[in-house]
């Protein structure tokens, strides 16, 4: 049973993180340009960050994905829409390799995932609702949003801030925030540059203080059409109640802003796959799944532990044990706040 959910959490995982990126090469462009000349108050801050709102759309035909916890799984290309809140669509394979892709998609009501299963498609699907109504329990410890979040378009509120800004020894500012949920208040720390105004890392707890999720993103461009920084390459890692964590990188060749590259009108719509599973099935464990490949290599596969993100520096209860330039400052915080 415990290699049927570790696949499925890497291979959910895998896809829920494999996309994003328009047309221009990461080396040569110029770093973002300076938004704060000295500390800026936590308003200043939800402002630079928040300018991401002004994309509702984002295309890519451009990225690769590493699994960087899965060893036999070559780099995989993928392409993704997005719309804004929920709709996007993203596919991944191996492009010399048929009968190898992976399907992604989600819309207002339900998101789903549909993999190889021997020589047919699995369709695996839950409702919005219902799986962040049970996300303490679920396959994945964190809401498919959250995803959203790390390849750039997080938001800052300042009315949830329960710490912060404080600048950190290596120069980045970190923020606190609570996160309501029907299991419990989850709490998220970013840390943000302190001169372009953005957010390199993010940090998530669950209400038990788990560090569930945290993703780094880095080579930052400037989009001076909706005035904000995306990242073109993000390494992010789960942390789920049960098994090992799951490292993925992204590396984001090009965008396409507010334009969808793709004309389909069904784009956002749940395939009619004949054999489907309900997500919340596998959420207590009572469905076994351990048939499905990810670009024909078993998503149970043994893990790589070669890099900090795969063996982070935490203790039993999942809080940093010590202080590093990649870890917050302190363990989550019990209804302290700080104005």
């Amino acid at each position: 049973m415990h290699d049927a959910r570790t696949g499925m959490i890497y291979a959910l995982g895998f896809i829920l993180c494999a996309g994003c990126a328009r047309t221009v090469t990461v080396s040569n462009t110029p770093p973002p340009p300076v938004v704060f000349q000295e500390t800026p108050d936590i308003n200043g801050l939800a402002a630079a960050i928040n300018r991401s709102d002004a994309i509702r759309e984002l295309s890519t035909n451009s990225a690769k994905v590493d699994v960087l916890s899965m060893s036999a799984v070559p780099t995989l290309s993928a392409t993704m829409h997005l719309q804004r809140e929920r709709n996007f669509r993203l596919k991944a394979s191996v492009p010399i390799i048929m009968g190898t892709g992976i399907d992604l998609g989600s819309n207002s009501q339900e998101f789903w995932f549909e993999v190889p299963e021997g020589m047919t498609q699995t369709l695996y699907h839950a409702n919005h609702d219902q799986y962040s109504r049970n996300l303490d329990r679920a396959i994945l410890p964190v809401d498919p949003s959250w995803m959203m979040e790390a390849i750039g378009l997080a938001r800052l509120d300042p009315h949830t801030v329960i710490s912060g800004p404080v600048t950190r020894t290596d120069g980045l500012i970190e923020v606190r925030t609570a996160v309501p949920s029907a299991v419990g208040t989850y709490q998220r720390v970013c840390f943000i540059e302190p001169s372009a105004g953005y957010i390199t890392h993010l940090f998530l707890y669950s209400p038990d203080q788990r560090l569930v999720a945290k993703s780094f993103a880095s080579e930052h461009e400037y989009f001076s059409e909706v005035d904000t920084v995306l990242p073109h390459q993000i390494k992010i890692e789960l942390f789920p109640a049960s098994g090992p964590p799951l490292a993925l990188q992204l590396s984001v060749a090009s965008y396409s802003i507010n334009q969808l590259l793709s004309g389909d009108p069904q784009l956002f719509a749940m395939p009619t796959t004949t054999n489907r599973v309900d997500l919340m099935q596998l959420a207590g464990g009572q469905t076994p799944f351990g048939n499905a490949t990810i670009a024909g290599v078993p998503a149970s596969s043994p893990v790589r532990g070669t890099s900090a993100w795969a063996s982070p520096t935490t203790t039993a209860a999942g809080t940093p044990s010590t202080y590093s330039a990649t870890a917050p400052t302190g363990p989550p915080l019990r209804g302290i706040r700080y104005e």
